[in-house]
Parts: structure tokens; C-alpha cells; sequence
């Protein structure tokens, strides 16, 4: 797999001019999400890791094998950012998220060691009431064991099914073991292949 960096934005209008279908990667803030970027593409040096929370502040975008933008989006629910900053960063999510035509499909990461958060239910609305097609990974399943994994992920499903009558497509991974990242990648394809 071939990924490189494309270009970094705050607004829609400043993305990189290639349209190209773009499949979005979101979660709270140290959910694992460069880490899971950087293991999709096979290139640890891709996606900025950060132990500390919230460095991603606006929209990166990775141009993979010449056909489609793997999207970095900052992180959400940070706490210790200030109200001013939290704001800044929802404004650059929402225009994003709104307003990208080319935005095919968006990953929201979920912690598979925790039950899934009111954030995370919160944006998953946002999405719902914004008609944005999503998808749930599960991150850091190697932190986890099998059974318990299965537990949560089924936890998980039961609090959606109480606000959602079909569930979105989900997947498990780990940004150490490569799990999941066949799964992932190709449902990206296959989607692909149906535009």
C-alpha cells in the first residue's frame, strides 16, 4: 500500500483539490486513532502519535495508492483543552463532516476496553441526524482479552440498539497485532468498487 501525506486543512474549502472518495477516521481523544492510521497504511510515521491527548488540530489528509484520502480528524471530547479551543476544534470537525462532498465513509473509534461514551453517542447522533454513512472500530483489542472483548463490543451494541434500529458496520483492531486491518481495509474496498 502506497500512502502519503496530501495536505492539511481547518476549512472544506482549503482540502486538497484531487476529489477523491475520502474515508474520515474520528474518536475521542487518545482512542488510538494515529496509531490505527499509521497500522492501516503500514508506515508508523504517517499520522503524528501523541501520548498526550488533542494534537490533532485540524484535518490531515493521506493520499493512498492514487484513489482515495484516508482523513485524520481531531480527536473530540478533550476536557483539558480550554472552552475556546474545544470550540475551535468542533467548528473544524462540523465543516468537515457537513460539508466535504467527497466524504464517503467515516470510522468513529471506540476504546474496546471501556463502555462506549456519552461523547461518543453524541457524535454518533450528530452523524444520524447529519445522514453521514459510519462505521465503529473497536481500538486496543490486544489490551483486552477475547471473551471480555466480546462482553463490551456486545454491551456496546445493546446501548446503540436502544437509539439505533439497524446497527452501522463494526470492526475490532489493534494498531499492535495488525488485527482488524484486513477487515478494514478491505470493506474500503469494497465500497470503493461500488462507486
Amino acid at each position: 500500500m502506497k500512502a502519503s501525506y496530501a495536505g492539511s486543512s481547518v476549512r472544506v474549502s482549503r482540502k486538497p483539490g484531487l476529489k477523491l472518495p475520502e474515508f474520515a477516521f474520528i474518536g475521542r481523544s487518545n482512542v488510538g486513532k494515529s496509531s490505527l492510521i499509521n497500522m492501516l497504511c503500514g508506515n508508523s510515521k504517517l499520522a503524528m502519535t501523541s501520548a498526550t491527548p488533542g494534537k490533532t488540530k485540524v484535518v490531515n489528509h493521506f493520499l493512498v495508492n492514487d484513489k482515495w484520502y484516508l482523513v485524520d480528524l481531531p480527536g473530540y471530547g478533550y476536557a483539558k483543552l480550554s472552552a475556546k479551543g474545544r470550540e475551535e476544534i468542533s467548528a473544524v470537525i462540523s465543516d468537515y463532516i457537513r460539508n466535504s462532498e467527497e466524504l464517503t465513509m467515516l470510522f468513529v473509534l471506540v476504546d474496546s476496553r471501556h463502555e462506549i461514551t456519552a461523547a461518543d453517542q453524541d457524535f454518533i447522533e450528530f452523524l444520524g441526524k447529519n445522514r453521514i454513512p459510519f462505521g465503529i472500530i473497536f481500538t486496543k483489542c490486544d489490551k483486552i482479552g477475547p471473551n471480555a472483548l466480546k462482553a463490551m463490543v456486545e454491551r456496546d451494541c445493546e446501548i446503540l440498539s436502544q437509539t439505533w434500529e439497524e446497527l452501522p458496520p463494526m470492526f475490532t483492531s489493534s494498531s499492535r497485532t495488525a488485527a482488524g486491518k484486513e477487515e478494514i481495509l478491505n470493506y474500503i474496498d469494497s465500497i470503493l468498487a461500488s462507486l
